[in-house]
C-alpha cells in the first residue's frame, strides 16, 4: 500500500488538508451487511480492498438484538456477532478493515479521492458507497433507554417477536401505514400514532389501513415517553384537543415502532452524485452502478424500499463484481 505524507504547507505552518494519503484499489465505505459482503467478494477478486467502518461499525444491525429472518441461520443469531462474522470473513480474504468515518469526498475524477475523520486522505481506483441511512427518532429518552427491548425502526424486523401481542406504530406516511398493515398480520392489536388529523400516505395505503380491524388509529396525538420494567409495556402519549389544551393518555403496548422516515447516509456524494428527493444514491437499474463510472452504490443508501440486511448484502455483492469488471475494462485498455 503507497503511503506518503503531502508536503503542502499553509501560511499558518500547518498543513493543508489531509495530513495522511494512501492510494488503494478498491475502496468501501460502510461496515454494514452491503459493506462486508463487496469486501468479500472483492477480496477474493484480488481487488485488495480496504473497508472504513463508519461512525457505526457493523451498521443498524448491531442495534438489534435477534435476527431471525437472514438464511443460514436456523436458531437465529444476534446483530452484533452477525456482523462480526462477516468482518472476519471479509479479513479471512484480505480485507483491510479500518476503523474512521468519510467526511468529505472529491468524485470529479479518477482515481477519486476521500478523506477520512478530516484527517487521512484516501485515493482509490473505483469506489463502493455502502454508508447505509439512519433512521430517523422522535428524540426522547426513552427511545435510547429501551433499545432492543422494545423499540424499534423496522417491524419486518423485528416484528415476529410481537406475534399476539400489542404494538404501536409511529407516523402518518406510507411507512406507517405498510409497517401497520404488516404488523397487524401478526399482533393482537396495533395502535397508530399520528399526530396530524389525516394521513400523508397515498390513499390506496390508507384505505388498507381503514380496512383492517386490529388498527385503531389515534389522531392527534403525540408520544412523549415510554414506561415498562424490563422492556417497554406503555406509553404516554399526548393528544391535542385543539385551543392549545392537550390531555395526557397511556396506552399498553409490548412493542413501539418508528416509521417516520430514514435517512441515507448521502451528504458528503450529493455534490457529484444524482440523488433522489430523500437522498438516496441513484443506480443504473440492476446494477450498482452509479451517474460516475468507478463508483458504486450498495445496501440501505441507494434502497428506499426493502432496507434488509438480505437484499443490501446482495447490492454488495453486485456492486464489488460491477468495481472488478470496471476496473478489469479499464486496466485492459490501458495496456492497449
Amino acid at each position: 500500500m503507497d503511503m506518503f505524507k503531502p508536503l503542502e504547507v499553509s501560511d499558518e505552518g500547518g498543513a493543508k488538508g489531509p495530513s495522511e494519503s494512501e492510494k488503494v484499489r478498491c475502496l468501501i465505505i460502510g461496515s454494514g451487511p452491503a459493506g462486508y459482503t463487496a469486501a468479500i467478494y472483492a477480496a477474493r477478486a484480488n481487488l485488495s480492498p480496504v473497508l472504513y467502518t463508519g461512525m457505526q461499525p457493523g451498521g443498524q444491525l448491531t442495534t438489534t438484538t435477534e435476527v431471525d429472518n437472514y438464511p443460514g441461520y436456523p436458531e437465529g443469531v444476534t446483530g452484533p456477532v452477525m456482523m462480526e462474522n462477516l468482518r472476519k470473513q471479509a479479513e479471512r480474504f484480505g480485507t483491510v478493515v479500518k476503523q474512521g468515518s468519510a467526511t468529505s469526498a472529491d468524485l470529479s475524477k479518477r482515481p477519486f479521492r476521500v478523506t477520512i475523520d478530516e484527517e487521512r486522505e484516501v485515493i482509490a481506483d473505483v469506489l463502493i458507497i455502502a454508508t447505509g441511512a439512519t433512521a430517523k427518532y422522535l428524540g426522547i429518552d426513552a427511545e435510547k433507554r429501551y433499545a432492543g427491548m422494545g423499540v424499534s425502526a423496522c417491524a419486518t424486523c423485528d416484528g415476529f417477536f410481537y406475534k399476539g401481542k400489542d404494538v404501536a406504530v409511529v407516523g402518518g406516511g406510507d411507512t406507517a401505514c405498510e409497517e401497520a398493515s404488516y404488523l397487524a398480520g401478526l399482533c393482537r392489536k396495533v395502535y397508530m400514532i399520528v399526530r396530524r388529523d389525516v394521513f400523508r400516505a397515498s390513499k390506496a395505503m390508507q384505505e388498507r389501513v381503514f380496512s383492517t380491524s386490529n388498527i385503531e388509529i389515534l389522531w392527534k396525538h403525540e408520544a412523549v415517553d415510554l414506561f415498562g420494567e424490563n422492556g417497554v409495556e406503555g406509553a404516554l402519549l399526548l393528544k391535542n384537543r385543539g385551543t392549545d389544551s392537550e390531555e395526557e393518555v397511556k396506552i399498553a403496548i409490548d412493542g413501539f415502532f418508528l416509521a417516520i422516515g430514514h435517512a441515507p447516509n448521502s451528504e458528503i456524494f450529493k455534490e457529484y452524485l444524482e440523488t433522489d428527493k430523500a437522498g438516496y444514491i441513484k443506480t443504473t437499474p440492476g446494477t450498482s452502478k452509479t451517474a460516475i463510472p468507478g463508483v458504486f452504490a450498495a445496501g440501505d443508501i441507494q434502497d428506499p424500499h426493502y432496507r434488509q440486511a438480505v437484499t443490501a448484502a446482495g447490492s454488495g455483492c453486485m456492486a464489488a463484481i460491477d468495481a472488478e469488471r470496471f476496473l478489469s475494462t479499464a486496466e485492459q485498455e490501458k495496456g492497449k
